[in-house]
């Protein structure tokens, strides 16, 4: 039986939001919650982008170091052959990878202006594939940009290119937010028929339909007999009105009616984790979550009407279809009333050492826990915000790592 699986695009559709960016510890942190929730993938970066190769690096030297596994690090480029002799010159050990690239009528003629032909999509495709293969990339996916709006007929022949020249997975990309759920099972369903190759599906929020989307495409995939890949962010940050929430997908997918009883994740999601994840992506990019928010949001599970209270009290399910608790919710949470000794960017050793205690971490004396200090200083400035106890915590533990993820060296 096919399978669902969560590809989470926060750290490439995310950070590419107007006006919002994360640093490349925040980055770092939202690959470790996604592991820790059971995101099959994070597209984690641009492999191309000068100031994201330490980044990049230090994430896959953290994995083979033995941590932040299963997940998939998977970078993001051009379906040029170019960029990928490029990606790989910067970060050799990338192992994933997803190239794109426009497919619609509207992008050849409005992007390209008409110098480019649909045999020189594919042709481009086919040789930025067959170079991330001579790598040894061990899994590359294939993106058909504003793939709603493209000629089916042309959108097939791209796939089955594709698939032909090894790629592991098409992405078709709901740029605009165009498609609703009908014309999307449709089309994936065809695809999927007809190309026989695991799809992805991305799907943007210009018309309010990305969840809704998101999972009538999947069940197109999935009724036409293949895996799919869910494309998601957290909190649905992304390009103008924004991706498919996370946990609004994750919801829909295994809570809403006929569907979680009839498909199955290919791995579990550890829903207890929603809650803590979109709090701290919040907090990084600087974005409350809305009251009204699925799961997470502050109104969730919160009853005014008269009926509705009384209704829960007798028995959540009457007006809750899952608890608070399954989204991790319930938790006290702590905060200072009195003194509150803070870290930031001009904190001290003994400021810094009485705070971690509080956390039960030691050092293995005044000059470990200066030079760690010293990284929490940096963190600061780039992030300019006091840092979360996750992300002190990190620092303690993994300094290297750290150092490396804050080292940047303009040209």
């Amino acid at each position: 039986m096919p399978k669902i699986y969560f590809i989470d695009v926060t750290n490439r559709d995310g950070v590419q939001t107007a006006r919002l960016g994360l640093s490349k510890l925040q980055k770092t942190m939202v690959n470790r919650y996604l592991n820790k929730m059971g995101v099959f993938q994070s597209e984690f970066g641009f492999p191309t982008t000068k100031h994201e190769t330490n980044y990049l690096q230090a994430n896959l030297d953290h994995q083979d170091n033995g941590h932040m596994r299963p997940i998939r690090l998977s970078g993001w480029l051009r379906a040029t052959a170019d960029d990928v002799h490029l990606a790989y010159k910067m970060v050799p050990k990338l192992k994933h990878i997803a190239l794109s690239i426009s497919t619609s009528d509207q992008m050849i003629q409005g992007k390209w202006a008409g110098k480019v032909t649909e045999d020189d999509v594919i042709s481009g495709m086919i040789l930025a594939l067959e170079a991330a293969r001579s790598y040894g990339a061990e899994s590359v996916g294939v993106n058909a940009e504003d793939a709603s709006r493209t000629n089916l007929d042309f959108l097939i022949r791209f796939a089955r290119a594709a698939k032909e020249h090894g790629a592991d997975r098409i992405r078709y990309c709901d740029t605009l937010g165009y498609d609703n759920p009908f014309t999307i099972y449709d089309t994936m369903k065809t695809l999927a028929e007809t190309v026989q190759l695991p799809l992805e599906v991305h799907c943007h929020g210009d018309l309010g339909m990305a969840v809704g989307n998101s999972l009538a495409g999947a069940k197109g995939v999935l009724d036409g007999g293949q895996d799919v890949y869910i494309n998601t962010t957290i909190n649905g940050i992304g390009e103008r009105a924004g991706n498919a929430d996370l946990v609004a997908t994750v919801l829909a997918v295994t809570k809403s009616k006929g569907f979680g009883s009839k498909y199955e994740l290919g791995r579990p999601i550890d829903l207890k984790r929603a809650w803590r994840t979109a709090q701290y992506a919040s907090y990084a990019f600087g974005v409350p979550i809305p009251i009204n928010q699925p799961g997470v949001g502050t109104n969730a599970f919160a009853h005014a009407s008269g009926i509705h209270a009384d209704g829960v009290l007798k028995d959540p399910e009457n007006y809750e279809l899952y608890s608070y608790e399954d989204l991790g919710r319930g938790e006290p949470e702590m905060v200072e009333t009195g003194r509150e000794i803070c870290s930031g960017e001009y904190g001290g050793v003994s400021g810094f050492r009485h705070l971690m205690g509080r956390m039960a971490v030691a050092f293995d004396d005044a000059e470990d826990a200066r030079r760690k200090v010293e990284l929490v200083r940096y963190a600061n400035v780039l992030a300019q915000k006091p840092l979360v106890a996750d992300e002190l915590k990190f620092i303690c533990r993994y300094p290297d790592i750290s150092r490396k993820l804050m080292t940047l060296i303009p040209e």
